[in-house]
């Protein structure tokens, strides 16, 4: 069995995917505009070049990704994203760069449980958990 996130960036799902390429790396495996869609019926008027459904993938992980309702205001609430970073270097790195444009929740600092860790929501309001594991 497998888990995969799937969110619904409400309009901005293109913006988030070019946001988390440049800042994660990340990789389209897939994309669908609704107006490629065999349900025209199905599709939120004036969607057409928004994204239907998409994955791409960060590191390991498929992120599954739409626009939804298309209504332009995502909401997450009650999860976080964690990414793993290799060393002290690296999260600071991946830390400021989802945090530009977004909102420091709990800046990156050593805990009992790791040497870095910190919360952050991004630009779209996608909260983060980048810690870098104990050894």
């Amino acid at each position: 069995m497998q888990v995969q996130p799937y969110l619904n960036f409400d309009g901005r799902c293109e913006e988030a995917i070019e946001f988390y390429r440049s800042r994660l790396g990340a990789k389209v495996e897939m994309l669908m505009r609704f107006r490629e869609s065999p349900d025209p019926a199905a599709c939120p008027a004036n969607a057409g070049e928004k994204v239907m459904h998409s994955c791409i993938r960060i590191g390991e992980t498929a992120l599954m990704a739409s626009d939804g309702y298309n209504q332009g205001k995502p909401s997450f609430q009650g999860f976080s994203l964690t990414i793993n970073a290799r060393d002290e270097a690296e999260a600071q790195r991946l830390f400021a760069s989802l945090g530009e444009g977004g909102q420091v929740q709990m800046p990156l600092a050593k805990t009992f449980f790791s040497p870095s860790f910190g919360m952050v929501a991004d630009r779209f309001g996608v909260s983060w958990m980048v810690i870098v594991p104990r050894e």
